[in-house]
């Protein structure tokens, strides 16, 4: 199904999987609204990309945490585009803004947390399906181990919104199923040019490592280009009768055992 004069906003779209979302869905002809927090050149780098694949959009700054600016960013999207036939959640805060261990949390870091996940999902569907077509598409990224394991310590704030983001996914899809507007999330795991990126170089390479030798099937990472595509099947029209869902797309990650060494487990391949 062709995608062409269709309308998207992918928020965090400057950089890492949100560019990569836009720059498949321009490839498919769609318009793209490239939103940024502090990064204009990356936004601007992005739209250029997308020109050059043929299709157009404009940049838009907001600060996902504020309500306000929320509203401002879609009436911007409403004055541009009109509607709006595809929603990406996929704006995350940089690492040092939440990344600490529960018992050393402050409440300021939390609030960041929840703030740029759930609550920013929230006040942007409410503001998003008023200029939605029925059949449009609403999907968020998230980190479904991070949000059901605890061992990442330092992930806990983020872990808890992603939480709480998943549980508002099955809510609005829902909420929104008699207009035919799908809401899913996709779990991407580890990706390439990313969070994992702002890593410290050791943790980067124990994680490249560890997935590379059988932690992913695959053998590898992912990168912007797969959680794109994923986003891309899921906006075509015979994705409609999927609603709700939280889709792993991460090379058979989530299938290993945290139990068992990986060698063992590959031991028949």
């Amino acid at each position: 199904m062709s995608l062409s004069d269709k309308y998207a906003l992918i928020t965090g779209s400057s950089r890492g999987i949100g560019r990569g979302i836009a720059l498949k869905l321009a490839a498919n002809k769609v318009k793209i609204g490239v939103h940024y927090f502090q990064n204009s050149s990356a936004a601007n780098d992005t739209l250029a990309e997308v020109r050059k694949r043929g299709s157009d959009g404009f940049v838009v700054q907001a600060d996902v945490s504020k309500p306000e600016q929320i509203e401002t960013l879609f009436q911007k999207v409403k004055r541009e585009f009109g509607q709006l036939d595809i929603f990406v959640n996929n704006a995350r805060p940089e690492l040092p803004a939440f990344f600490r261990s529960p018992m050393e949390m402050s409440l300021e870091e939390w609030d960041v947390a929840l703030d740029t996940q759930a609550k920013a999902f929230l006040v942007s569907v409410q503001q998003v399906v008023p200029i939605m077509p029925d059949g449009g598409r609403i999907l968020v990224i998230t980190y479904a181990q991070g949000s059901r394991t605890g061992g990442l310590q330092p992930w806990a704030g983020m872990g808890s919104a992603k939480a709480a983001l998943e549980s508002l996914v099955r809510y609005f899809a829902v909420a929104l199923a008699p207009r035919g507007i799908t809401v899913n999330a996709i779990s991407p795991s580890w990706i390439e040019n990313s969070v994992l990126n702002t890593l410290p170089a050791e943790a980067q390479e124990l994680i490249r490592n560890w997935h590379s030798r059988g932690w992913t099937p695959m053998g590898r990472l992912g990168t912007p280009e797969d959680v794109g595509n994923v986003v891309n099947l899921f906006c075509s029209e015979d994705a409609g009768w999927i609603t709700g869902q939280v889709i792993y797309a991460d090379g058979g990650a989530s299938l290993m055992n945290p139990e068992v060494p990986t060698e063992i487990q590959l031991s028949e391949r």
